[in-house]
């Protein structure tokens, strides 16, 4: 499946021989190792605008559950509405596999980005107090900010 946006703009799902764009998977993740223990069990999925690779997103499948590990946009194209773009195309995903729940798991975030969640139909369902700082020996920042706890969002997909 193959999602085709304007501008010569294109999702798609990112083939097993093709070179893993780590650039933009780090900005969501803290370190090559992590993202290495779970990309075996998922899919990537990546944007691309007139063939170069801006915006990239996971998806884990778990039982009756999609789980995106990893949503990325290259910082020269935030604030573009393309993240907006790759949950509804996680959501779409999902639903088209059979899936029921889509689930995220994201640190301190901005308001910004739990609101943008929000607005996708996604609902905070628990907060995991000093996830981070009892899971990994190194500190873990998101948007610079030191990340303690993790909270976990998800949205019903009928």
């Amino acid at each position: 499946m193959t999602t085709t946006l304007k501008e010569e703009t294109t999702i798609r799902k990112l083939a097993t021989n093709e070179k893993m764009p780590y650039d933009l998977l780090l900005l969501a993740d803290p370190s090559v190792t992590m993202i290495n223990s779970y990309l075996p069990f998922s899919d990537v999925y990546v944007l691309e605008q007139k063939k170069q690779v801006i915006a990239v997103y996971v998806l884990l499948k778990d039982n009756d559950a999609m789980e995106i590990k990893n949503i990325a946009v290259n910082p020269a194209h935030q604030g573009k509405g393309l993240g907006k773009i790759l949950l509804q195309d996680a959501a779409q995903r999902a639903r088209a596999g059979g899936f029921r729940k889509l689930c995220i798991g994201t640190g301190n975030s901005s308001i910004a980005q739990l609101y943008l969640y929000q607005r996708q139909g996604f609902e905070i369902t628990a907060v995991r107090k000093n996830y981070f700082t009892t899971h990994y020996s190194e500190p873990i920042y998101e948007n610079g900010i030191q990340c303690r706890h993790m909270i976990v969002l998800e949205k019903w997909l009928g």
